[in-house]
Order: structure tokens, then sequence, then C-alpha cells
């Protein structure tokens, strides 16, 4: 909270807080003043009676600015902070001797501060409120003040109690409150009123002058009696109506998918207008986007996978409308470009390599021609000095990957490490340098600016932007190499065996040393939020599962099915014999490989494979060569074509490798780690059933128990710091394996978590909270049409018990059958449904794609042909079709999505 006091020499402020502790809990005020500048005073508070706890300060000289908030510290030591920890301004007069503060808690995961986020304060909910000033008349005991985010434009809040001073509650004429921003609030002469009062808040039609009705719950009560010594300012929290009946409904796509009569080959900003102008056509409220930031590593096909950035602040070229940069005056220099563009508009897919080859010559032609003019501007400035610490090391990691031919920093002789002189000894090297290193500051702001533009329209056209944050950074990034400090490459990140890959994923990127992070305060993170904040209103926090532990795969493994979570609370040796397991080494640590296993993995090769790989043990098995003992030097080896090894072998060589029980710590020989999926491996199986058993309880306990503690104290230290770093809508991508508290934690937090139909968390879709995001698809998955004929079995028990059919399923998915999914997303209880496009033209027979194989963005189990969907038709042609577009704008609103 801000309080503006004209002289406050010698006043003595008062706090209450409505708080119900649980036992051992402490209440704490941390307060700033201009004193203290950016260093916060935490004091202890007072427990009064079961509803308020209470302190004082003592303000002894006058210096301008005091803010404030609360906190609990709980039983474990873990904080719990108060959301929002800003609130708004009064002018207070000096002749009060003592103010005092009756607040309300505002918890992070109520559902009423949603609406204090982004989207919906400056775009859904936003009714030109104008910031109004709080006129304290000369005999005045009690401000009042409440937020009633979803009032109409015609609506007011009113205040009605037992006090004359309150109208007695008459309800003919109450006293109505004054809006500023998010807050209402009044100022009130109580005096000679009988305390305590007990008065409501209630809703007053300013067209109609009708009192409409008052709040839900019990009457408010206040005790603290004001006078010309005291004022009391009383911060009522929320008007008490429901807040879930606000929704909304949204779609996803690719940039790089948009398809228009202008585009070149993919999608770009300009492109994303005219989706802004279907969309609100439709009363879709929200377009949601993969990754836009920048992945050019390798200059090859392999810089298509938008999580793999090279800066996690810097924007794709590829997303840059040349025509823009242009400008009319310059539109010949583009046509030649142009042209060899429109051969790749011609294709039903993205040929990324052979795009950013053209639309890099060209962008560094239209640098030689205006990049000079353009960088001399005052616009340039000031993005300049807005965004140089990200900027400068940006630029130079970007021409040292071009001088170098590797974005592997480690070989770049004398830049292996960054310091911040670097970018200054480039620029100062030659005059080639400098212009490189500028180039990438004109394409940056180039991009800045379109992305800008046409955020600005959608905001104008009441569409919101969601934005999605990769949970890792690339290996070989720039941020990596400025802040080595922040990563751990002794892992990789990556994903338990799940629904998309059985034997698990490998994402590549390093896992993040969050001890580190945390000990500067989490500045790159907050950083990393701010910036996409000014693009995004929304943001998809991906694999939000990696804050409270991440699956951490050694460098020397390459299925995911070889790694384990971190942080964890491992299996100490000493554990098995207290189980009554006889601790093997050997066999529960080692690969178990016997003749009858390779027989069943390589049938006829077996004995090629057996005496190229591996070499006879004293357990009546096999070992790996050492040659061969991980799955990395296995990889390497079958990849060098020199060695002449049949490619098919890698697939049963990785699965011996990974035929084990335990995985050992790095760490510590000490500790150990089961491997995830133990019981389909031939390993557990081949042992006595009394071993599986005691092994199976204690591997339980190991995932599913054990860890639930550690993992809850991992996110809370650093989810509400990182969403407080920015106003936008969080949500989190919450799928795959997710630990209990994962729900509770984000539900405390205000985090909408993510349900997609088929593969509800629960067994019940019934069972969606508000705070959440439904879909029937994610660009991880197969679209609508493509999963209905998947699995012919799941198909038709989806189509008895969730579209409630009888008889037999159809084999094809027909228009009708998308239609019904869609419409029961909408109707879910979620805040938010959202839908690919490709699902949503799958309710159209004509505008729907032919060949649906071609629909799908990512499939997690292949590595070739992903990243590169494109729109069948264009943007124009979907605008044109006036008719499905109302039918669609009606699903919407009959669901109360509009």
């Amino acid at each position: 909270m801000y309080i503006t006091v004209n002289e406050w020499a010698k006043m003595k402020l008062r706090f209450f807080i409505h708080y119900t502790t649980a036992y051992g809990e402490q209440l704490f005020i941390s307060y700033r003043t201009g004193l203290t500048g950016k260093k916060a005073i935490e004091q202890p508070m007072e427990f009064l009676n079961n509803e308020f706890w209470t302190t004082s300060i003592q303000l002894k000289e006058y210096k301008k600015g005091f803010t404030y908030h609360y906190f609990v510290i709980k039983n474990d030591g873990s904080r719990r902070q108060e959301q929002p920890q800003k609130r708004k301004q009064f002018n207070c007069s000096a002749k009060n001797k003592e103010l005092q503060f009756i607040d309300t808690w505002c918890d992070s995961g109520s559902i009423e501060n949603i609406f204090a986020r982004k989207p919906f304060h400056n775009i859904f909910l936003n009714k030109n409120q104008t910031q109004q000033k709080l006129r304290i008349p000369k005999q005045c005991t009690h401000i009042f003040k409440v937020k009633a985010p979803l009032l109409t434009a015609t609506q007011a809040v009113c205040i009605i109690g037992s006090s004359p001073n309150l109208k007695n509650w008459q309800t003919k004429k109450p006293f109505c409150l004054s809006q500023s921003g998010e807050d209402w609030f009044i100022a009130l002469d109580l005096s000679g009123s009988p305390f305590p009062i007990a008065y409501k808040f209630g809703i007053y039609d300013t067209e109609q002058k009708t009192f409409l009705q008052y709040e839900g719950g019990n009457n408010r009560v206040l005790f603290h009696t004001g006078n010309n010594d005291t004022r009391v300012v009383v911060d009522d929290g929320f008007l008490r109506v429901p807040y879930n009946t606000w929704k909304g409904a949204g779609m996803a796509i690719p940039l790089f998918s948009l398809r228009s009569k202008n585009s070149l080959g993919v999608g770009d900003f300009s492109d994303l207008k005219l989706l802004v102008d279907w969309v609100a056509e439709a009363g879709l409220k929200l377009i949601q986007l993969l990754p836009v930031n920048d992945t050019i590593a390798t200059n090859s096909k392999h810089d298509a996978y938008p999580y793999a950035a090279i800066s996690a602040f810097a924007l794709h070229p590829l997303y840059a409308n040349l025509e823009a940069i242009a400008g009319k005056e310059n539109k010949s220099i583009v046509q030649g470009f142009k042209k060899k563009l429109k051969t790749l508009e011609k294709k039903e897919y993205v040929d990324y390599e052979k795009l950013m080859a053209i639309k890099t010559d060209a962008l560094q032609q239209l640098y030689r021609l205006i990049g000079k003019a353009s960088l001399a501007s005052k616009t340039f400035h000031t993005f300049y000095q807005k965004n140089e610490d990200w900027l400068l090391p940006y630029a130079a990691f970007s021409y040292l990957r071009d001088k170098f031919k590797t974005a592997d920093f480690s070989q770049w002789s004398g830049f292996e490490k960054f310091d911040h002189s670097i970018p200054e000894k480039i620029m100062a090297a030659s005059q080639q340098a400098a212009d490189t290193m500028r180039f990438y500051f004109f394409v940056q702001y180039q991009l800045h600016s379109q992305l800008q533009e046409t955020v600005e329209y959608a905001h104008r056209r009441k569409v919101a932007l969601k934005g999605d944050i990769p949970i890792g950074i690339a290996a070989n990034s720039c941020d990596a190499w400025q802040c080595p400090a922040m990563v751990d490459g002794q892992y990789a990140t990556g994903a338990p065996p799940d629904a998309f890959s059985e034997v698990g994923q490998h994402w590549g990127f390093p896992i993040y040393n969050w001890q580190q992070i945390e000990e500067d305060g989490f500045a790159w993170w907050k950083r990393r939020l701010q910036k996409l904040s000014e693009y995004f209103d929304a943001v998809r926090l991906d694999h939000i599962l990696g804050f409270f532990r991440i699956w951490a795969i050694p460098q020397h493994s390459v299925q995911g099915v070889m790694g384990h979570f971190i942080p964890c609370e491992a299996v100490h040796i000493n554990e098995f014999g207290e189980k009554g397991i006889w601790f093997d080494y050997q066999r529960y640590c080692r690969p178990y490989i016997t003749d009858k296993i390779l027989e069943e993995i390589f049938a006829t090769d077996a004995e090629q494979v057996k005496e190229q790989f591996l070499v006879k043990n004293d357990f009546d098995g096999y070992d790996f060569i050492s040659e061969f003992d991980t799955q990395q030097k296995i990889q390497s080896f079958i990849a060098n074509e020199k060695n002449n090894t049949p490619q098919k072998w890698e697939k049963g060589l990785f699965q011996l490798a990974a035929n084990i029980i335990l995985l050992e710590d790095e760490n510590n020989g000490e500790l150990f780690h089961f491997r995830i999926l133990m019981e389909t491996t031939s390993s557990f199986r081949e042992l006595m059933p009394p071993v599986q058993q005691k092994l199976k309880a204690l591997y339980e306990n190991y995932f599913f128990e054990r860890q639930n503690d550690c993992w809850q104290r991992e996110a809370l230290q650093k989810l509400p710091i990182l969403k407080n770093a920015t106003k936008m809508l969080v949500c989190g991508e919450d799928l795959g394996m997710v630990p209990s508290v994962v729900p509770s934690v984000m539900a405390s937090l205000g985090i909408l978590s993510l349900t997609v139909q088929r593969m509800p968390k629960n067994g019940n879709d019934s069972s969606t909270p508000y705070l959440s995001v439904v879909t029937p698809s994610t660009h991880d998955m197969s679209t609508i049409r493509e999963w209905w004929e998947e699995n012919l079995e799941t198909t038709q028990a989806f189509y008895k018990n969730e579209l409630h059919q009888w008889g037999k399923a159809p084999v094809h998915c027909t228009t009708w059958i998308s239609r019904a999914i869609i419409l029961q997303q909408l109707a879910s209880p979620a805040m938010w449904s959202i839908f690919q496009l490709q699902d949503i033209l799958g309710m159209h027979e004509t505008l729907r794609r032919k060949d649906f194989t071609e629909e799908r963005i990512n499939n997690p189990a292949q590595t070739t042909n992903n990243w590169q969907y494109r729109m069948h038709i264009t943007l124009e042609e979907l605008l044109k079709d006036k008719k499905f577009t109302k039918e669609l704008r009606e699903a919407i609103a009959i669901n109360g999505r509009i």
C-alpha cells in the first residue's frame, strides 16, 4: 500500500490485519520509507484476537513515500506473501496524529486477484477508468476502499450500514464510491455513530439510479472509531460477489504457421494482425503463440526448434516483414527477394533453412541501405538504452558465432568466457566487425517495432496475446555464455517416459543452478519475464513441473529413461538392508544382459552384437566393453559410418544399457535413484517375487511419497518471486508425471493449470478447476482428427462415455464430432478454453484440411518433420467465410465466453 502524507512529523501508524493463523505461524509487516530507501524493515506483529493481528510504527521525520505489505512465516520457515503487494495512494492531513489501517489479507490464490493481471486490467475489463484523486472532506474519520473488477460500465459500488451516517440500511440513495483504476473508495465522517457499525457494500445502477443488490456473505463490522486526531483507512479487499463467472475462449497457433496473401513462406508479425481480425470477429479473446525468440545456432533446419533459443530476449529474424522495413521508398529492393520467397510460399510446409538464407541476405541489404538512418533515430536510441544489457552481449554472441562458424563458445579462441568488455572490443576491432554488431542492433530494433505495433493493434481490437517461456535455455546460447554459473552442464533436461515418448524425452538443455540464481535474487528470470511482458498479456510457463523438480539426464546418456529428478531425496544404501533387500551392486546397478535377453532383442544378430560390444562377466551374463559402456558412446560409434555398424542395432543397445534397476548418484556413491518404469525391464522381471515386492514398495515410496515436501519447498522458493515479477496472467503447462503437491501449490499462487480432455488428470473432466485452461490438443499432440483414428478402442470409449453416443464410433472424425468436442470444451467450468486452429477448422467441411496427418506441429517421439506446419488456406480466405465465423461466435456466446 502507498500512503502520501503532506507532513508527518511524529505521526503514528497503526495496522490491523484480518488474518487467521495456524499454530506456530507468525505474521510480519514489511515496510519502506524514504529514509530506508530500498531496504525493507521487517517487524513482527502481535496477535490481537482470532480475527486480527496488529502493530504500530512511529514516524519521526518527514520523508516522502511509505510502502508496506504483510507476510507470514510458517512453521517450516517458509514465507507466505500476500498478493498484491502494492495498493493505491491517499493524501492525509498532518492534523491527524494517528493513522489506523484496517486491512484484509489478500491471498495470492484467490480468484479475485486474477483480474488485476494484464489481460483483464488492460483489455477485457478496461472501462476507461479515470484516475480520480481522493477528495477528503474536512470532517472525515474513515476512508473505505474495495475492489470490484467485474462491474459493468454502468455499475458502481455503494455502501450501506447500521449507522445514520450510512443510511440505516436504506437502499434508495446509498453512498456511491468513486473509482480510480482497480479501486473504489469513499471518505466518510462517522463521528457520533454508535460503534460497532455493521455495513455492506452493494451494486448500484448509475444509469437507472437504482440499487441492484447487496454483496454476499455476513455483514462487515467496524469497531475502530476515528476522530480529529485519528483517521481510519479500511481496505476491505474485494466486493463479495461470484468471480468464477468470467470465461474466455482463445486459439493457439505457431506464428510461423500463418499464411496470408502477402506472406513469403512463413508467417510474420504483420500476418498476426489479420489473425487478430478473425479472432475478434469470431468472439475469441486470446491468441496463444509458441516462443518467438532467436534460435539461430547452426544455420540449419535444426534451428527451427522454437524452444532452443540462443537468447531469452532477442526476437527471431524469421518473423520480420521485409516490406515493412523497406517502406514504400525502398520497395524495389525487396522485389528480388520476394520472387525467391514466393517459391517457398507455394510449399505446404515451412522450409526453414532456405527461408532463413534468403531472409538474412535481404535483411543485410536493407541494413546497408537504411541501417544508418534507422540507428540514428530517437526511437532506436530509446530502444537501445532500455535493452542494452542483453542487446550488446547478443550482438557479440551472434558475431562470434558467425566468425567461428559455431555457437559452441568453448571453441571461440580468446572469447570462451564472457566479460563485459568483449562487445566493446569487437566494435573497436574493425569497421566490418562494428558494422556486423550494428546489423544485429538494427534487426532487433525492427523486430521489436513490428511486434510492438501488432500488440497495440491487438489491444485496440480487445484481443490478448499469450506468449510461451521455455523452461530451459540452449547449452550453446548467449545466456549460458553470459551467465555460466546459472546452469549446471553435468546434466541435460528432459522428461520421463509418458504418453509422448515411451523412452522419455531428452531436450538437451542444461539444468539450472537454482542456488546461484537465488543468490542473485532471480535477476535473470525477472528480466526475462519483464521483457516478455512488453509484448504479451499472458504467459505459458513451459513444463512448470521443472520449478518443483527437473528430470536430469547425465550427459553420457541419450534416452530420457536414464534420468532422475533433481532435487530429490535419494535412497541411501542402508535403506535396502532395512527393508530386507540384499544390496547387489552388479545385479541392480549394472545392465542385466543374458543370452536370453540378447536373443529377444537382436534375434539372429545376437552373436555379432556380443562379439563387437560385450564381454563375458563372472555372473553368467555380459557387460559392455568400456568403449561402449554408455549410451552416448554407443550413439557416437554407430553414427560413424566408417564403423559399418547397422543403425537398427542402436535401439537394442540402448535398451540393454537401460536394463537396470538402480542409477548410482553421480555425486555420492552411497545414494541411489530408481530407474523409472523399473517393472517394465527384463532385469526386474527375472528377480524373485519377494525381492520384486520389496523393491516395488521402495520404488513407490521414492517416486510418490518421500519427495513431496522437498518439491513443494522448491516451488515455493521460486514461483511466487517469478509471478510477482510480471503482471502477465501466468498459466502453467503441468502435463506429464505430476507430483501430488503440484495442483495445491499452483492453486495457492493463482497460476492457471492445463487440462487436456483426452488425458484428464483425475480421470474426470468435471473436476477441472476454474483457474485453468482446457484444450482438446496441444502442439505436442495429434489434432482431434488424427487422434480419433490412432486407437479405435480408445475412440470407442470416448464416443460412448464422453460424447454419450450409442453404437459403433465412426471410423473417421466427421465435422459433427469435431464440433461436439469443441462445444464440450466451451462448456467447461475452466476460465479459458483454447483450441488449436486446426481443431477449429475441423468443424467445417470445406475449410478443414484434406490430409489431417499434415496438421501436427510436433511429435516428441520423432526427430524429423517437426515445427514446419503451415495453414493450407490464407487468413483472408478464413475472414471471407462470414457464415462459419458467425457460427463459431454464436457457439462461444452460448457458453458464456463472450
